[in-house]
């Protein structure tokens, strides 16, 4: 908000239309999933070990197995949410309006849904847009070129900084 004589005036970051392309919600949904899980790495690690116990390339191959699964799993889990009806709008084409209390996305002029900033439970900034996590399924990719201006990706990261998503 911008004090402005006796009144404030609320800023809003109104962007470009933007349609989230499914190839790149399953690629970052995987990524996403695959850093926050890092851990399962090492239970495919320790289940190699057994190596050391029986010699046995058999302990090798399973633990590739188990985790090439785990990771197929994923990929499965977020190719599903594209092909759903219910998650439709997500993949339309659909605007932004943003300000400090809350991320509106309009589909069209009269459909829209506000997204409130305590929903959001991570921020990243990529070196082509920002990302905001609502799960480990559900994100909002906000590319640099739906802006209209450079004012505007300043003002939303300093809308990040000041709600400490990023420091």
């Amino acid at each position: 908000m911008i004090f402005v004589g006796r009144t404030f005036v609320l800023m809003i970051i109104k962007t470009k239309k933007y349609q989230l392309p499914t190839t790149t919600y399953i690629k970052m949904g995987l990524i996403s999933v695959l850093k926050e899980q890092w851990w399962v790495i090492l239970i495919a690690l320790a289940i190699c070990c057994g190596y050391f116990w029986i010699a046995s390339f058999w302990w090798i191959g399973g633990a590739l197995i188990a985790y090439s699964l785990y990771v197929l799993f994923w990929a499965i889990q977020f190719t599903g949410v594209t092909q759903m009806e219910q998650n439709k709008p997500i993949f339309q084409k659909m605007a932004y309006e943003i300000d400090s209390r809350q991320i509106l996305m309009k589909i069209s002029v009269k459909e829209g849904m506000p997204v409130q900033w305590n929903m959001i439970k991570r921020a990243v900034i990529t070196k082509d847009a920002f990302v905001l996590y609502l799960s480990k399924a559900q994100f909002i990719h906000l590319p640099f070129r739906i802006f209209n201006s450079e004012n505007d990706k300043k003002f939303l990261e300093a809308i990040l900084k000041r709600k400490e998503y990023i420091k």
